[in-house]
Parts: C-alpha cells; sequence; structure tokens
C-alpha cells in the first residue's frame, strides 16, 4: 500500500514537472520568437503632407486605382497597444503597421476600426480613401535598431546619414 502511494505521489511529480518544463520551454519559444521579429522587422521611418497619425493605413496598386492589401479589424495592433507610429525628431515617423510608398489613409482612426464589428470590404474601403498620395519620405534603415528611439531621433539630426535607404526613389 504505501509502495502503491508512493509510486502514485512520484508519478504525479514527474507529471507536474514535466508539465512545468513545457510550459517554459513554450515561453522561451515564444520569446526567442518575440525576438526574431523585432530583428527582422525592418526599420521604417516616414513623413507625410498631412496628419494621418491616427488613420488606418491601406496599401493601393501602382497606378493607385485599387486596394490591394488592407488590415482586418484584428489587425491595427503593435504589441497589444493599437499601431499609431512612434513620434520622432523633425517631424518623422518610425512604423508600427507597414507603411509604404503606395500607402494610402482612410477616415477611420485605429481605434474607430478597432471597434467595428467587420472589417469592411476593399470597395467600400475605397470610398474612404482621404489622401492617395501622403508619403513625402520615406526610408528603410537596417542599421537602426527599432526600440532605441534615442538613436532614431539622433541619426534623423544627423541626417540620416548612411543608415538609411530612401525609399522613394
Amino acid at each position: 500500500m504505501i509502495r502503491h502511494t508512493f509510486f502514485i505521489l512520484l508519478s504525479a511529480i514527474i507529471l507536474l514537472s514535466m508539465a512545468s518544463c513545457k510550459c517554459q520551454k513554450s515561453a522561451e519559444k515564444a520569446n526567442i520568437q518575440e525576438s526574431v521579429v523585432k530583428i527582422i522587422a525592418p526599420v521604417i521611418i516616414y513623413k507625410t503632407n498631412g496628419d494621418y497619425n491616427k488613420n488606418v493605413a491601406v496599401m493601393l496598386s501602382d497606378d493607385k486605382t485599387d486596394i490591394i492589401s488592407y488590415p482586418d479589424i484584428t489587425d491595427v495592433f503593435y504589441a497589444g497597444k493599437l499601431a499609431y507610429p512612434t513620434q520622432l525628431e523633425n517631424g518623422y515617423l518610425l512604423d508600427n503597421r507597414g507603411v509604404n510608398k503606395n500607402t494610402a489613409f482612410i477616415k477611420y482612426t485605429y481605434e474607430e476600426y478597432s471597434k467595428l464589428p467587420a472589417t469592411p470590404q476593399k470597395e467600400e474601403l475605397m470610398k474612404m480613401i482621404i489622401s492617395k498620395d501622403p508619403i513625402i519620405e520615406l526610408y528603410k534603415c537596417d542599421k537602426l535598431p527599432k526600440n532605441d528611439i534615442q538613436k532614431l531621433n539622433e541619426s534623423i539630426k544627423q541626417g540620416l546619414p548612411n543608415v538609411c535607404n530612401n525609399l522613394m526613389k
């Protein structure tokens, strides 16, 4: 009887330790994946011809007559918060959503869009575009860390010397 109880107790301890080990490994794996995403994600900084900081971005075709990409209502978040761009020096913004030279902005703010009951169809979104050519400067800065705002601002103050590629050419 004592051996049987001891065996059950020992088995329970082993199962619990294996489960906690799996959870720890899963958490470690998630942290590694998050770090990889941060490393791989390009650092994009840009300026616009208006204040669209709170407006949802959509991607247009090269001829700007069709929407080729737009977010689901659940996709307007970055790191658990609404994906507003980060304000930088001299009017530059750090992209947190995927801005490119074919970006357009719609009338919905991130907050309004995230609260919609369903994602609008692209035909409806096309009618909501408030600017088809809002991007006036766009840079990919592979040599700068996305999470170091101070370094980004220092580089901007220095004129982005040899650290960013102009994507508007």
